[in-house]
């Protein structure tokens, strides 16, 4: 299968060192925002194309695939370029910074029927998967969840430290990872949410603190706190408080509420997130089939997002 990765920055380089473990998988395409960095990246992973035009990697012979990791701003319109031009997508989270876009999006996959997902880690990170794996076997239900999201960004930096040309996002990025596994999770439809945030950043123009929680038809709480402030432990950190334990996911890695480490390197063929995103995205299209984590199945936690967003605004 031939691949185009769009987006040559730290987190498409992720996706590149997840890509290199799955077999009969040639990256032939690598499009960056500048050609020289561009360029080395793809020496660096063997990538005999390089551009800055997205328009070029589509022309490619052969192409079967594209994985978008660009800024979001640009992630619905280049996902409908590529169904529009018969390649399958993979749009890294979020899928898009308002409901319209993710919409579009949607209708044009089932335009096209071809394979649309979105990059939801947290569904195929082997913590999250292992409670999952319990919730559907019915040895355990979710009574709340407790997150905090935490980073350190009052400069426009990316995850290596580099200046971003795109400003991020609390609400539309950041909270999509957790909203999306809650109602993945639990399965259930939300009947009450609630948003506050705190002061604007004076230059990046977003809020720097925020809070959600949401209510399931089954009354399950969702308690999320997110800050760019936090000079501290980096990352998301999940607490499933359940009828039957409690469990901690810090990315792949799983403990108990008494920090007991549970070993889930069974859960799945590996440790990484990322590379099992980009195993399913593959299987699906080569066994021609909806994936976990797909445009259709994430819509729930966009609508929710819109409507956090009317919240905000006092709509």
């Amino acid at each position: 299968m031939k691949i185009a990765l769009a987006g040559a920055g730290a987190f498409g380089e992720k996706h590149l060192d997840g890509l290199k473990n799955i077999a009969d998988v040639e990256v032939i395409s690598l499009v960056g925002r500048r050609l020289e960095p561009t360029r080395a990246m793809a020496d660096k992973y063997g990538i005999g194309h390089a551009c800055t035009d997205l328009a070029e990697a589509l022309e490619q012979p052969g192409l079967d695939a594209v994985i978008l990791c660009t800024p979001t701003q640009m992630h619905a319109e280049q996902a409908i370029q590529c169904m529009d031009a018969g390649k399958h997508v993979e749009v890294e989270i979020p899928l898009c910074d308002n409901l319209a876009d993710g919409e579009a999006v949607l209708e044009k996959q089932k335009e096209t029927g071809l394979v649309c997902m979105v990059g939801h880690t947290r569904r195929f990170n082997p913590s999250h998967q292992w409670v999952k794996k319990r919730i559907e076997a019915g040895e355990l239900t979710i009574q709340s969840m407790d997150v905090q999201t935490f980073f350190f960004r009052r400069e426009n930096k990316n995850a290596k430290g580099e200046p971003r040309s795109w400003t991020d996002h609390l609400l539309w990025h950041h909270a999509a990872h957790t909203i999306d596994i809650f109602q993945y999770m639990t399965g259930e439809e939300m009947v009450d949410m609630h948003v506050l945030e705190g002061p604007k950043h004076p230059e990046l123009g977003i809020a720097m603190d925020m809070s959600i929680q949401m209510k399931s038809a089954k009354g399950q709480i969702l308690t999320l706190a997110l800050s760019f402030n936090n000079d501290g432990p980096l990352g998301t950190f999940f607490r499933y408080i359940c009828d039957k334990g409690t469990y901690i996911a810090r990315y792949d890695d799983l403990v108990t509420g008494r920090e007991e480490a549970i070993d889930v390197s069974d859960v799945d063929v590996s440790m990484n997130g990322i590379e099992l995103q980009d195993r399913e995205f593959i299987a699906a299209i080569r066994e021609g089939r909806e994936p976990n984590s797909s445009v259709a199945q994430v819509m729930p936690c966009y609508r929710a997002l819109d409507r956090l967003e009317k919240q905000l605004a006092g709509g």
